[in-house]
């Protein structure tokens, strides 16, 4: 049987953890691909002199993508160089060419999925993406294939690992959000930018995938409302906590009668639900079928082997898939029209926290303004604070809708009793 060639663009975590695998697990990968060997035949990298943490052959390597995309010895390009244009643009020639694509560049799905799906239906290709959300988990073709025969109406996970991590800390030692976000950089976790982490860009464009695979919806990044964690404090979560609530960033998904809405935000996650005990860097997505009811999937959510692995894991399908004839039948294509929630139709509890004048007759008119808007209250906390002069007051709601919630927060930001609406948490579980 001929060997099975692939070309690898970069050389870098994940890279470094796919060269291990194909070398390592030779005698495995085989037996589950029909006897077929597999060789790594280009790899791309910036540096021909670096120093790797795997060996590979001198002559393997090249700073030139030509030699990869081009070569009509390989059949497979693995695409974990990351980036967004560059990295289309190679792909798009390795497809125009007829090789299959495996890539685990989240950025490049979200913004330009459609684009590379379809020229690899065009030319009959394959293109597969596990890595790109949750590393090791393998969510997206659970979405694809183990869910086909039922109808999701909700994705719901923790899908950053650094902004997991940091919420952790503050959770477990009561720290502040900066001397966190220090040592989660210190550590390799948070990056020395770390905005598109903390502030939820990068879940965003995760839950961009999910949600249209689990809806059939060509969902944009656009669509994704986000809210970073920047703004949490050691209080919030301590509050929280007494409540029984966990603080976690959440990529929150819904889909009814065919409406959908998607966001990333800080979330106030019931300690009895799974998703509060996701600890670390760890990731895991709660998904809702109609049929199936709850599941959830846990594991690491990056890191050089678990994300080798879902890229190697899609390498095999490929290869599975040449064998059969049938390259380019699994492309996922949305075939429902994109319908986005209004603001009236998005609905969840609520936890508030207000500071305001210590004295007689503020709660009346807190609570007089909830009712105006037909939001009713679960529970309301006064909670002395001895180093806030204005007192503390704590609500969840009962389910209101967001066009109500809005309502609400506008008529505080003029209530004169109100010195400050201190923090707004969506409540789950």
């Amino acid at each position: 049987m001929k060997p099975i060639k692939v070309g690898l663009l970069g050389l870098g975590t994940v890279g470094t953890g796919v060269v291990r695998i194909i070398e390592g697990h030779q005698e495995d990968l085989q037996r589950k691909t029909a006897s077929a060997q597999i060789s790594i035949e280009k790899i791309l990298v910036q540096n021909l002199e670096k120093e790797r943490t795997v060996y590979v052959n001198r002559d393997l390597l090249t700073d030139q993508a030509e030699d990869v995309i081009a070569n009509s010895e390989i059949d497979i390009v693995i695409e974990v160089m990351g980036g967004v244009e560059l990295a289309r643009a190679y792909i798009l020639e390795a497809l125009e060419r007829g090789k299959h694509v495996v890539t685990a560049n989240k950025d490049l799905m979200a913004l330009h999925g459609p684009e590379i799906l379809a020229k690899a239906a065009e030319k009959g290709c394959d293109v597969f993406y596990e890595a790109s959300v949750a590393g090791g988990i393998p969510i997206i073709r659970t979405l694809i294939d183990g869910f086909s025969s039922d109808r999701i109406t909700k994705i719901m996970g923790i899908v950053n690992g650094t902004t997991n991590y940091i919420l952790t800390k503050m959770s477990q030692e009561g720290a502040a959000y900066a001397d966190v976000l220090k040592e989660a950089q210190d550590l390799g976790y948070a990056e020395a930018d770390p905005t598109s982490d903390v502030e939820g860009l990068d879940a965003a464009r995760k839950m961009t995938i999910l949600s249209t695979l689990g809806f059939n919806s060509s969902v944009d990044l656009k669509d994704v409302e986000v809210k970073g964690i920047s703004q949490v404090t050691k209080e919030d979560i301590a509050y929280g906590k007494q409540l029984g609530y966990e603080v976690k960033l959440l990529g929150i998904a819904e889909s009814q009668d065919d409406h959908i809405s998607v966001s990333v935000q800080p979330t106030m996650v019931k300690k009895s639900h799974p998703l509060s005990a996701v600890n670390g860097v760890f990731n895991a997505v709660y998904v809702y079928g109609e049929a199936v009811g709850e599941t959830m999937f846990y594991g690491p959510g990056a890191g050089t082997m678990p994300t080798a692995t879902s890229v190697v894991a899609d390498l095999v399908a490929v290869i599975r898939n040449m064998q059969a004839g049938v390259s380019g039948r699994e492309i996922f294509k949305p075939y429902k029209e994109k319908k986005l929630k209004t603001d009236e139709q998005i609905s969840s509890k609520y936890f508030l926290l207000l500071h305001v004048d210590d004295k007689a007759g503020v709660l009346a008119k807190i609570t007089q303004v909830f009712s105006q808007y037909d939001v009713s209250l679960e529970s309301v906390l006064q909670h002395p604070n001895q180093h806030n002069p204005d007192a503390e007051i704590i609500i969840i709601t009962h389910g209101a809708n967001r066009a109500s919630m809005n309502n609400v927060i506008a008529e505080f930001d003029r209530l004169d009793v109100i010195r400050s609406i201190k923090s707004v948490y969506r409540v789950e579980g």
